[in-house]
């Protein structure tokens, strides 16, 4: 049982629990009866509206949920890996859009896991598998091809580990993934962005179809911030793609092609020997 407690007594107020990545808090919406707001330690990291799990309120969640409405037809069921847990909301938003789709969720936060399931409990129709595991290492007990999608969202605090930034790790992706496939990372990075381009190289060595979508101030390394990555073997959807960024309520940018190889300015691949964690955030961005 996770040694989680209300802060303050009543129903709808903040819960909050120690985790193996430090203190996770749940915040109630005050706009939504049963939607609630995961922190680590301050630092946000998900949130999920029981009632409306189509409902995705942070930016980078809506820009992956556009690609999960966009790889297939309207209502058609994936197969989808989630490298990642937090409050399990893209699994949510996937089961919600496309029923009958299949997904596990890798989270090596065994507390955290815990801590979601008993206060945040899944759908027992939806078909989501949730195993306590290293997202690397579990790609290894993945068969060839299986997967439509695979959504890479980790973070340790509020940084990406190293092992995860490679191409090694890339290439490990591919090979669960269907020739058709897709991956959606969703990195963080801010001035000068060396971390972004090097990823983005990281994955052109493996993908040859790759667009990214982010606020335009973060593009031009104004501040730090999230980034969508998105990448496959095959044509992406890249107009409705733009379309739908472009028309969200804080709106984006994407970008593709040769402006995007422009955009890496000659950066190297990362490989498992040079590889670094993502930079750590200002430390004053989620005040």
């Amino acid at each position: 049982m996770s040694k989680s407690k209300r802060r303050r007594g009543g129903g709808g107020e903040p819960v909050v629990a120690r985790v193996d990545g430090g203190i996770a808090e749940l915040v109630p919406d005050p706009e939504r009866p049963r939607a609630w707001s995961l922190l680590i330690d301050g630092a946000p990291q998900s949130h999920i509206d029981l009632d409306d799990p189509e409902y995705l309120s942070f930016e980078y969640q809506r820009r992956i949920g556009h690609i999960v409405d966009l790889i297939a037809p309207p209502g058609r069921a994936l197969k989808v890996l989630h490298l990642g847990g937090g409050a399990f909301t893209l699994a949510r938003y996937v089961a919600a859009t496309r029923p009958r789709s299949t997904q596990q969720i890798f989270e090596i936060d065994a507390p955290l896991v815990e801590f979601v399931r008993e206060r945040l409990p899944l759908d027992p129709g939806a078909r989501i598998r949730v195993r306590t595991a290293d997202a690397r290492a579990s790609l290894g007990r993945i068969q060839d091809g299986w997967a439509d999608m695979v959504i890479a969202d980790v973070f340790n605090g509020a940084r990406t580990p190293a092992h995860l930034t490679s191409v090694e790790f890339i290439a490990e992706v591919r090979r669960v993934l269907d020739p058709a496939g897709h991956y959606v990372a969703n990195l963080a990075d801010g001035p000068p962005l060396a971390h972004l381009r090097a990823q983005i190289a990281t994955v052109a060595t493996v993908f040859p179809k790759l667009a990214l979508a982010t606020d335009p101030a973060v593009l031009r390394g104004r501040r730090f911030g999230n980034v969508v990555l998105l990448a496959s073997a095959v044509s992406l959807p890249i107009a409705e793609f733009t379309r739908r960024v472009a028309g969200d309520p804080h709106p984006g940018r994407v970008e593709h092609g040769r402006g995007l190889i422009d955009f890496t300015g000659g950066a190297v691949a990362v490989t498992d020997a040079d590889a670094k964690p993502s930079p750590a955030p200002p430390p004053d961005i989620f005040r």
